[in-house]
């Protein structure tokens, strides 16, 4: 098929049509890959026109597009992300930003910007993307769409591009709750026997955090999923403050990252956009007696995470704390807006729990997403929740 992209979604090297069967769960509906994980025969460029010259195309593809495939699913193309996937904004130096459909002027949100941008904007019917520190459910959130954070280690990332890798997961986007169920059935695999978590509460420090104006934009939206279940405890997720939680994610994924990339850095000397060039050349001067203490921290944000959820609990909090920001926001803004969603982006990701966010609420007449966050491995209330909150 030809593809039609007048959003800048997809990238130029990763144009593909391959549709391996005409029957099975997804069969009739398109797709699109994020060009952070391989596709056999063709490059992988991360969001970087240096990572591209400097890799071999893969000869295998990550496990997920083969499932895709098998399900019936046809892949029409890789798209745009941030440079090694460390950005929450969706604009690239390289190769420019996608469009936000839902709201033109504004950022797409990153990392997985042109996935995002091509469900929005109705180009395929679902794509996947990376979630390191909040690349699906940030963008999710601006561009008035479904997308989830599974749990960590629960869909193989072999052959995905590392960022952070105790972080890193997969996640994918769709328009309708129906079709996101049937991508997570098969990505997922068989789903546990346990009873569905139904024990619903709200973080009040998070919505705090988030401030009063995208807590009245998703007033309904806590109304709608309220109404499935009885009613509501209040919790504050983080008695100490958010801002330690932040600052431990950004030692620990800086730490990463270096240690996965850092020679090839010191080797090619990427010329980085904005925002990436300060991350890395700031992860290049980490104190690892700070990176100890914050694997520490972690340890007990984990404790705290799994104290709060139990085998039954979900929780309720704003995906990020407002709308997408306009284009040529200067970096300094960007910046501190950044760190206010990772503090409501990283609980999740330091217990490697499953998060989703759903288009819930508007502001400003641009979307803001509401979120949930369920135990460890179970993905599938998530998903079954969504059905409900949807269609109510």
């Amino acid at each position: 098929m030809t593809l039609h992209d007048p959003l800048n979604a997809f990238v130029a090297h990763g144009a593909v049509d391959i549709q391996r069967r005409t029957d099975g769960p997804l069969a009739g509906r398109t797709f699109a890959l994020k060009d952070f994980f391989d596709l056999a025969g063709v490059p992988t460029g991360a969001g970087s026109p240096h990572w591209l010259a400097s890799h071999p195309v893969p000869t295998a593809s990550t496990p997920c597009v083969d499932l895709l495939l098998d399900a019936g699913a046809h892949l029409v193309g890789k798209t745009h992300t941030d440079e090694l996937a460390w950005s929450l904004n969706g604009e690239n130096a390289h190769y420019g930003t996608p469009t936000n459909p839902a709201a033109p002027g504004r950022i797409p949100g990153g990392s997985s910007s042109g996935s995002a941008a091509a469900v929005a904007g109705k180009l395929v019917d679902f794509a996947i993307g990376s979630d390191t520190g909040g690349s699906v459910r940030l963008p999710a959130s601006y561009c008035g769409i479904i997308g989830i954070r599974t749990t960590h280690g629960r869909v193989s990332l072999a052959g995905a591009v590392p960022l952070a890798p105790s972080y890193d997961t997969l996640g994918w986007f769709a328009r309708d709750a129906e079709l996101f169920a049937q991508v997570g059935a098969v990505l997922l695999g068989p789903a546990p026997t346990a009873p569905l978590p139904n024990r619903l509460m709200v973080a009040d420090d998070l919505f705090a955090a988030a401030g009063p104006a995208v807590g009245a934009a998703l007033k309904d939206g806590l109304s709608r999923v309220m109404a499935l279940y009885a009613p509501a405890a209040s919790v504050t997720v983080a008695p100490g403050g958010l801002g330690p939680w932040r600052n431990a994610f950004r030692l620990i994924q800086s730490a990463e990252a270096w240690a996965a990339h850092g020679p090839w850095v010191e080797q090619v000397k990427p010329a980085f956009g904005p925002g990436v060039r300060e991350r890395f050349a700031a992860a290049a001067r980490l104190d690892p007696e700070e990176v100890k203490g914050a694997l520490a921290l972690r340890a007990d944000i984990r404790a705290r995470m799994d104290d709060i959820l139990g085998d039954d609990g979900l929780l309720l909090l704003p995906t990020g704390p407002g709308i997408a920001p306009l284009l040529a926001t200067p970096e300094p803004e960007l910046d501190a807006f950044r760190a206010r969603a990772l503090e409501l982006l990283c609980p999740a990701g330091h217990a490697g729990l499953p998060q989703i966010s759903l288009p819930l609420g508007t502001l400003d007449g641009c979307p803001v997403g509401l979120s949930i966050i369920a135990p460890r491995g179970r993905d599938e209330a998530l998903l079954d929740l969504a059905r409900k909150v949807m269609a109510a």
